[in-house]
This record gives C-alpha cells, sequence and structure tokens, in this order.
C-alpha cells in the first residue's frame, strides 16, 4: 500500500469532484483518497510518492476506438471527403497493413501508454496487431471486426471471423478482454450481423460499430444513392442498400455492453433508440473533421454520457487523447470552453469505460482499479481554469500506474 500526493486531485466521479493538496491510497485497487492532512492521519506510516509542484492526480485516459493496424499511414492516404479517403484506404490498404509490423505497432502502443492512456478498446480487422495488445502492460479490449455485404462470401467471412475470435478468446486475460466489432451497416451483410451478435450474446462480449459517419453513408442507407452507389456498383455489383439505419440499430436489442462510433448523421429516433439499447456513443472530432468535415451536434452530447476517441491514424495524425480533446476544444467552438474541459475530460475517462463496459475503471473512487495518472502544469493554476489548463498544457503523463504498477 502506497499514497500518491499532488496538488490537486480530479476524481472525473459523477460530480466531478477537484481536491486540492489530495492524495490517493492505493495497492491493486483504490483504498481511499482525500485531502492529504485527513489522509495521512487515516494511514500512518505508509510510504508517501510526492509529486512536482503543480501535479494533479485523475484516473487513466480510455481510449475506446482505435484501430492500430492502419498505424503506418502518414501521408498516404487522402482526406477531404469520405469517399474520397475510402477509395485511398482500398488503393494502399495492402501496403499500409504490411508496413504496420508488430514493432511499429508495439511503439504505437509504448507512445499511446506515454500520454497517459491505461485502457485502449482496439478494432482488428485482421488480428495482425493481437501479440502487440496482448504483450502491452496497457488493459485491452480487442475487438475482432467482422465486415462483408457480399452475399456470396458469407460463409467465408464468417469463417475468417470466427477464428480471429477463438485466436482472441484463447489470449483471454485481466488486461486483454475479446470483443466483437461489427463494421458498419452499409459493410455488413444483415445474415453476418445476426450471427455474430448471437455469439456475443452467448459469450457475453462487448460490441461496438460505426454509425452513420458520413453523408454518403445517411444516402446509401435512406435511398440507396449518393457518393456510395458508384462504390458498391464498381466493387461489388450491388445497387441497392442492404438494410436502414434503425433496422440495423435494432439488431443489437439485448447486448449489454454496447457502443457507436461516430454517429455524426444520426436523427433524433437514432440517438433515442441507441439511448433505449444503452448504448455509448463514441465521438472522435478530428477523424470526423478530417474524412467528412462534420461532426455531431454538440447538443446531441451533452445531456448524454459519451466516450471521446481518436480512431486510427489512418484518419488522424496523433493517438493522444490530449491531442484529441484540444481539437475538440475548437471544433466546438460554441460551447463554453470550461463547461466543455469538464465534459472532454470526462469522456476520456468514465466515458471511456462505460463504452467498453469497464465498470471498475475511469474515476478515482475506492475500490476501482488503480489505473492512476499524474500530469504537471508549467505554473499555478485555479480551480475554476485547471481542467482546461490541463487540457492545453499536457502532452506526456509525468506518471502512470496501471493496477498499482507503476508503468511510467
Amino acid at each position: 500500500m502506497k499514497i500518491l500526493r499532488a496538488s490537486w486531485i480530479v476524481t472525473c466521479d459523477e460530480y466531478f469532484s477537484i481536491i486540492e493538496d489530495g492524495c490517493v491510497v492505493f495497492d491493486t485497487n483504490i483504498i481511499d483518497y482525500g485531502e492529504f492532512e485527513d489522509i495521512i492521519q487515516k494511514y500512518p506510516n505508509t510510504p508517501i510518492i510526492e509529486t512536482a509542484p503543480n501535479s494533479i492526480i485523475l484516473p487513466g485516459l480510455i481510449n475506446p476506438h482505435v484501430h492500430l493496424e492502419f498505424s503506418a499511414n502518414k501521408t498516404t492516404l487522402k482526406y477531404g471527403n469520405f469517399m474520397t479517403w475510402l477509395g485511398s484506404v482500398i488503393e494502399h490498404r495492402a501496403d499500409l497493413i504490411e508496413k504496420a509490423d508488430t514493432a511499429l505497432i508495439d511503439t504505437e502502443i509504448k507512445n499511446i501508454l506515454q500520454t497517459g492512456t491505461t485502457t485502449l478498446g482496439t478494432v482488428s480487422s485482421y488480428g495482425f496487431d493481437m501479440q502487440s495488445c496482448i504483450d502491452t502492460p496497457l488493459n485491452v479490449v480487442y475487438f475482432s471486426e467482422i465486415i462483408g455485404s457480399n452475399s456470396g462470401m458469407i460463409d467465408a467471412l464468417f469463417a475468417d471471423f470466427q477464428a480471429r475470435l477463438s485466436n482472441a478468446l484463447h489470449h483471454k486475460s485481466d488486461n486483454f478482454i475479446p470483443a466483437i466489432a461489427i463494421h458498419s451497416p452499409y459493410s455488413v451483410h444483415p445474415f453476418l450481423i445476426r450471427e455474430t451478435l448471437s455469439l456475443a450474446k452467448e459469450k457475453n462480449l462487448s460490441v461496438t460499430a460505426h454509425f452513420l459517419e458520413s453523408t454518403e453513408e445517411k444516402e446509401w442507407l435512406e435511398s440507396s444513392s449518393g457518393g456510395m452507389l458508384e462504390f458498391f456498383k464498381n466493387f461489388l455489383n450491388q445497387t441497392q442498400s442492404i438494410t436502414k439505419a434503425e433496422e440495423f440499430l435494432k439488431q443489437f436489442k439485448g447486448l449489454k455492453n454496447l457502443s457507436f462510433t461516430h454517429c455524426c448523421l444520426a436523427n433524433n429516433e437514432e440517438l433515442e433508440l441507441i439511448d433505449e439499447l444503452n448504448g455509448t456513443i463514441i465521438h472522435c472530432p478530428t477523424s470526423n473533421r478530417f474524412l467528412t468535415n462534420n461532426t455531431i451536434d454538440y447538443d446531441n452530447l451533452k445531456f448524454r454520457t459519451f466516450a471521446l476517441g481518436t480512431d486510427g491514424l489512418s484518419s488522424n495524425y496523433s493517438l493522444s487523447l490530449w491531442e484529441e480533446m484540444r481539437n475538440a476544444l475548437f471544433i466546438h467552438q460554441h460551447q463554453n470552453i470550461t463547461e466543455l474541459s469538464a465534459k472532454l475530460l470526462k469522456a476520456s475517462t468514465s466515458g471511456g469505460a462505460k463504452a467498453l463496459g469497464m465498470d471498475k475503471k475511469g474515476k478515482i473512487e475506492k475500490g476501482f482499479d488503480a489505473d492512476i495518472i499524474t500530469v504537471t502544469l508549467p505554473d499555478i493554476c485555479d480551480k475554476q481554469n485547471l481542467i482546461l489548463q490541463m487540457i492545453l498544457h499536457t502532452k506526456n503523463a509525468s506518471q502512470v500506474f496501471i493496477k498499482g504498477e507503476q508503468i511510467v
């Protein structure tokens, strides 16, 4: 058991409590926390870890949506339009996947850890990133993804998915948690969705899906028109959408831990259906800006519990949640900046925990896992501006503890 002391604690709990001159008592779990003078009286003779002046203790960041398999992309893929980007992915996919070897993915995971992210939800289409995710000290929820709308390929696609999922389940551990991803309503055949979700229910696995990321997707699902029409004609000889947005969502009934990424074009009825499913929206503002020049209306998020994700380096320049929070401050420019800061930090901690179905992470709270980080500000700061200044000035964490073990 040890005590970690800092100038501030930001709990990211329901009340977003902020404690001055605070400390956390922990082993593998958080035992207690509070003001320093109170804690040292309750736990005398306990080793104290002192932090640098102007340091802040907070829960480890949780990034629930990453594609590590595309980590080789820097300047290859094209941005500015979703279909242009998708075309460039298809053109360069093989080269990018080949370049994203274990060494490269290990480096990106190490960079992610340095920023203070302690839990990842990584979506894997091929399984090439699995060993890196098994070996890292990070907590990883590993989403084996199903994709494919060609009815003639259903058996082969499902067999490949089952093999990848079986491999992930074989390596299940406390910090490597297998899960399932349905790529999107436009790209997965209803039969594959049904069979895959049946597996998720049988094995009690978390599920995620991309949903209404772009205008082109919405037009295709609603009227089999728009930019995706040519794409499907050329690649799959398909001229009709295989499902509607609402039909897609209704297939997820009965799942416990559920998230939908993007939701940029979701209407009120679709958002309310996600609420009924107890699903969490994962917001990836940088990716949305790069690919669609659009993003979800923040008014559709502010009264919901949502999570913040980076997406992959196929549609971002960084996998740091601090960068994502900074970008969100500017993208949602009509919001009060101090109020938005608190919402974004909560989305990057307890919101991410909800998205991944991890009920003992994302908060400084008694009994929660001791996934704790500290960050250090360059100078003193008042309580009212603490979260904003932390987002503006943090690049890396000063210390990172996962289940009580100091990793950084």
